[in-house]
């Protein structure tokens, strides 16, 4: 029976198709088939598809009528999927060149998206690489004025440059120069081209020659150093993404560009424009630390502890969450809370701050300071050894003179957000022995814990969920909450996040 409809509603769509194709379907039937072909499987189509068909929609699209183009696009979004890469690019060549240079930003972006499944293939690839005008074209669309067409030019030529043959096309040929005779049109499309050479680059340590060799590369780095602090600001976020791949920090590394940044924060002191570009290069050596070794990037270039400690005991609210952030990224792995550590009282006076921010700054910076409170606290249970229990445990006396106090005081405010947030602080600590301890001693908290009342939205009653469940899946917790508390964690956890009791009603006879 199913069968039967399939076939009847393929039927309905291919007599639509020829309407379309004899071009004297109107806007009315356009819709009709739309909706006919959500429901068939683009399979069930391709042996009746053919190119007749598409070159009459394409056609279609060549009209000022905006209902007209936006309801052939749908449809020919449908169609292609159920084309073979290989048989688009042989037979529809010039149909997707005049696409790419349609007003509707909607035809642009539906021929990219078809050329990055095209470049994916790689029989159609070699196709699309002897016809260059294609790539010519969607590179000058990185220039376009509407972000989501550059977008979409980005994704599409980032997928070209997964080959050897694609990177050669893109770096070996003129394409390049089209590539900087876009970026000359402004600043802010210089910065996509540069997005999407470090996208490029991340891909393996061939891609980032390439683009090293280009020149590119180096002329994004130059621009780390140079006069206007807001170019600067923007360039270090995608020298920040650069070194989140191996090869990529090696060549930063190589190229001196690390030594480069860390000069400039210690330069920062003298130039009254630093605080547009600082927060950017603090965050740089943040990430840095985490994916290399926190305590050989700390050692190596003190000047970014240093920094992050002078922003963090600042009074501007923008630099201390940046610090913050940066302390909480820092201190996400064991290594990094050694670190902090060794800087003693230094570190246990900012966490005083930090836990005063949580408790008093604006909304936005209490959440990042909650934010990092977790991060720095947690422990993974197989490194609890009990030096560092020790360490959490004095971390977490230093935010406040009651600090679990504090936060409970957090988590009963009607703001979702800080809720959530200091339910996560408490679930950092969930599975360490003395914040259990502390739990059971502070009067009326495990009773909070398993209270699905208080938990108004989807998020919060998340957030709860996963309190109990670190809770119940702790070793030590039987022993210090004592069976009956254990028991009821269980049973929560077994009743899941979103257990509604049920109420019984019993009608009275006489009852109002």
């Amino acid at each position: 029976m199913a069968e039967e409809a399939a076939a009847k509603m393929a039927e309905a769509a291919v007599e639509l198709l020829e309407r379309a194709a004899r071009r004297d379907a109107a806007l009315e039937e356009l819709r009709a088939l739309r909706v006919a072909l959500q429901a068939v499987p683009p399979a069930a189509l391709r042996a009746r598809l053919g190119e007749h068909h598409l070159g009459a929609l394409f056609g279609l699209l060549a009209v000022n009528d905006r209902e007209q183009v936006s309801a052939c696009v749908s449809i020919l979004e449908r169609l292609l999927q159920a084309l073979d890469p290989l048989y688009v690019i042989q037979n529809l060549r010039e149909e997707l060149q005049k696409g790419l240079l349609h007003p509707d930003d909607s035809v642009k972006i539906l021929t990219m998206s078809q050329v990055g499944r095209i470049v994916e293939d790689s029989a159609a690839l070699t196709e699309i690489l002897h016809s260059p005008e294609l790539l010519r074209q969607i590179i000058n669309c990185i220039g376009g004025e509407k972000i989501a067409v550059a977008k979409e030019a980005i994704k599409s030529l980032s997928r070209v440059a997964q080959s050897q043959e694609g990177l050669e096309a893109l770096f070996g040929s003129s394409l390049l120069s089209d590539l900087r005779n876009v970026m000359a049109t402004s600043d802010v499309v210089r910065y996509r081209v540069y997005e999407l050479i470090v996208e490029i680059s991340s891909v393996s340590a061939e891609s980032l020659n390439y683009c090293a060799n280009s020149g590119l590369i180096p002329e994004l780095i130059g621009e780390l150093t140079g006069e206007d602090v807001l170019v600067r600001a923007t360039c270090i976020e995608m020298v920040t993404s650069l070194a989140h791949t191996p090869h990529g920090r090696q060549y930063l590394a190589q190229q001196g560009v690390i030594d480069k940044i860390s000069n400039i924060i210690l330069g920062a002191e003298s130039d009254p424009f630093s605080s547009f570009y600082l927060p950017g290069f603090v965050k740089f050596f943040g990430n840095l630390a985490v994916v290399d070794s926190p305590q050989q990037i700390c050692e190596r270039y003190p000047v970014f502890m240093e920094k992050v400690f002078e922003m963090a005991e600042s009074q501007d609210p923008t630099m201390i969450g940046v610090a913050v952030d940066t302390l909480g990224i820092l201190g996400s792995n064991v290594e990094g809370k050694q670190v902090l550590q060794k800087t003693r009282s230094r570190f246990q006076n900012l966490l005083s701050k930090i836990g005063h921010q949580a408790k008093n700054a604006p909304t936005e910076l209490r959440l990042r300071c909650l934010d990092a409170i977790s991060s720095l606290l947690y422990l993974p249970p197989e490194q609890q050894t009990e030096d560092l229990l020790r360490m959490t445990e004095s971390w977490f006396t230093s935010l406040s003179s009651q600090p679990l106090e504090l936060f409970r005081s957090i988590s009963t405010q009607p703001f979702p957000d800080l809720h959530c947030g200091a339910l996560r602080v408490f679930t950092a600590i969930a599975n360490q022995p003395w914040a259990q301890k502390l739990m059971l001693n502070s009067p009326g908290f495990v009773e909070y814990v398993v209270d699905r009342s208080v938990e108004p939205d989807k998020a919060s009653k998340d957030a709860k969920y996963e309190l109990v469940k670190a809770l119940v899946n702790s070793k030590s917790i039987a022993e210090i909450f004592g069976n009956q508390y254990y028991l009821r964690l269980r049973a929560y956890l077994h009743e899941g996040p979103y257990y509604v009791k049920a109420v019984s009603t019993t009608a009275v006879e006489g009852a109002e």
